[in-house]
């Protein structure tokens, strides 16, 4: 389609609206500051503070003070937290939760962390898989029937009581995001006081070696968007269990 020139008379009436537009504008503004009582302000304030204070960069919690704090601002938002001292003592509880939650279904990340738990010999009975480990099965359609999904954190936050999740080929987002319970084991040298220290590193990283995701879980999947109604486990796991492990 050939293009059109704009005739001088349309110029002059796409000038006009413009201008008519600004005026509406400035009426629009200017009634705003007379309500609340002061004078129409023209130039951008100044900002001379950029991002946290270093004063809250330097904040850090002792060891027990971030699994005291972590531990209560993730039974807040409606987790549970078990803190066990070793993997062995961890893959005992997954024991226990399975057999509680009467789960049938099992998918972890393919991860050695996990394949050393040898869950498939510990749960008997139970339909295990391991994320992405043959290109036959729909893996998104394999964790969304799981009952269960089991994760390893990369890192987590005291003061907000966030688990990170970093997800890749191998961790696909889909185990943590789409089972109907999960279990995030995490090792106590990965639980920081500030969600800074987390995203800090990532920030510093070149685009091309950033994870395909970066997941941040605060409890159970929860929602409120219809008629101010809390519903639980909507939008993903509807039970979280945190194993605390060292």
């Amino acid at each position: 389609m050939a293009k059109r020139d704009i005739t001088p008379e349309w110029q002059e009436k796409l000038t006009a609206l413009d201008q008519q537009s600004l005026a509406e504008q400035e009426r629009f503004i200017q009634g705003i500051a007379q309500k609340l009582g002061r004078a129409r302000v023209t130039e951008k304030p100044a900002h001379p503070f950029q991002g946290a204070s270093d004063s809250w960069k330097t904040f850090n919690w002792s060891p027990e003070e971030r699994i005291e704090n972590f531990t209560a601002n993730f039974h807040a938002a409606g987790g549970h937290v078990v803190r066990v001292p070793s993997m062995e003592a961890a893959k005992a509880t997954i024991q226990e939760l399975v057999s509680m939650l009467s789960v049938k279904r099992v998918i972890h990340q393919d991860q050695a962390e996990l394949h050393a738990l040898e869950l498939d010999e510990a749960l008997p009975g139970v339909n295990l898989s391991i994320w992405n480990t043959d290109e036959d099965t729909n893996w998104k359609a394999s964790a969304a029937n799981a009952d269960l999904g089991i994760v390893l954190a990369d890192h987590a936050a005291a003061y907000t009581g966030s688990l990170t999740v970093l997800s890749s080929k191998e961790k696909g987002r889909s185990v943590s995001l789409l089972p109907t319970a999960l279990i995030v084991l995490l090792p106590i040298e990965r639980l920081r006081t500030r969600l800074g220290e987390i995203l800090a590193p990532l920030d510093q990283i070149a685009r091309e070696d950033l994870p395909a995701g970066i997941h941040f879980i605060s409890g159970p999947s929860r929602s409120a968007d219809i008629e101010n109604d809390l519903t639980i486990g909507v939008h993903g796991p509807g039970i979280v269990h945190v194993l605390l492990i060292g």
